[in-house]
């Protein structure tokens, strides 16, 4: 007679390892934040993946022609942290402005009005500044010769274009790469709880 015994102790012993790791998945959610931020610096780098629309002529005047999208002060990208517990894992900032990159959208400002103290000469004629005759010379207080001028600013609104920087869409769903990666992460914590 022939026989195979097959001893169930190993393979009980890889269930139960398999069983308590799935309760608790902390390590791989450690992983999946890590990964988050991992792909929110690539993004920063490659200013969007997919690529953001470009800055405006008038932000491009005023900061130059080789200015970074998102980047002016590095705030924003300072302050991307991710978060992750016993059955989850996310990313955000705490930024005010972060939201409206993130998504896009339009602020809209209400009208005001305000006064403003220009210099004058001693005849009283508003000074004009050097580079610009048609711009008159801001006053500080320290200034005797000045007359106030009140000025009043209409409703307008700012509209920012989306510029994901977070490796998800508004609907919460994963950038392709964010999601080749996070599947990675999840096939090598899988493996490392079958293993013996």
């Amino acid at each position: 007679m022939f026989e195979v015994e097959i001893q169930a102790a190993d393979a009980l012993a890889g269930l139960r390892n398999v069983a308590e790791n799935t309760r608790s998945p902390r390590p791989l959610m450690r992983a999946i934040a890590g990964t988050l931020e991992s792909e929110t610096e690539k993004s920063f780098a490659a200013q969007g993946r997919p690529a953001w629309l470009g800055l405006s002529p008038r932000t491009l005047k005023k900061r130059g022609a080789g200015a970074k999208i998102l980047q002016d002060t590095g705030r924003l990208a300072g302050s991307v942290a991710s978060r992750y517990g016993r059955d989850f894992a996310s990313i955000g900032s705490n930024v005010a402005y972060a939201a409206i990159h993130q998504f896009g959208g339009t602020i809209n400002r209400a009208p005001y009005s305000s006064s403003v103290r220009l210099r004058t000469d001693a005849k009283g004629k508003l000074l004009r500044q050097s580079t610009n005759s048609k711009l008159a010379v801001f006053a500080k207080d320290s200034h005797r010769r000045a007359v106030s001028r009140r000025y009043t600013v209409g409703a307008y609104g700012i509209t920012i274009p989306a510029r994901p920087f977070l490796p998800a869409d508004k609907d919460g769903r994963l950038q392709p790469a964010a999601a080749r990666a996070i599947e990675s992460d999840v096939q090598a914590w899988l493996r490392s709880i079958t293993e013996p």
